[in-house]
């Protein structure tokens, strides 16, 4: 498996908050989550009950695709950068699923107070990031296909 590269992993790992967008019936609809990144894996925890919108509308449209951001807020042109990705939502079980909490819960204590922590995985199949530290709008991409060669 490839991985994406250095600065893109290491943008990630310095936030921690992330908008996803879902559809369903052709309505969009986003919600930031909290997220934990397992960088062996590349996947990106949250954490997310089933009754909130975004995971109903994935569920009941059986249509786990899903699209995000994680950007940094910054009025000075010259440090804009920010993440665009895209990829699977899936649910978790058995040794996934102690991974999982176990990197959430190392980035995040205070969720062992939880009476029921609901962890999805987000794989991701493509990133973009604008880094305009390397040049006004300076795109650096990864696809996970790239990854299967």
């Amino acid at each position: 498996m490839t991985y994406p590269e250095k600065r893109i992993i290491d943008f990630i790992g310095e936030h921690h908050i992330l908008t996803i967008a879902v559809a369903k019936d052709n309505i969009p609809w986003c919600a930031s989550c909290y997220y934990a990144f397992m960088k062996e894996e590349n996947q990106f925890v949250i954490t997310s009950d089933h009754e909130t919108r975004h995971i109903k509308e994935v569920v009941e449209g059986e249509n786990y695709k899903v699209a995000g951001t994680i950007a940094l807020e910054t009025r000075i042109v010259g440090k804009i950068r920010g993440i665009q990705f895209s990829g699977m939502l899936k649910p978790l079980s058995g040794d996934e699923l102690k991974k999982a909490k176990s990197a959430y819960l190392k980035r995040f204590p205070i969720a062992r107070l939880m009476p029921d922590l609901h962890l999805w995985i987000i794989d991701p199949m493509f990133i973009k990031m604008t880094d305009n530290r390397l040049g006004f709008g300076k795109k650096l991409t990864w696809h996970a296909k790239e990854s299967q060669e």
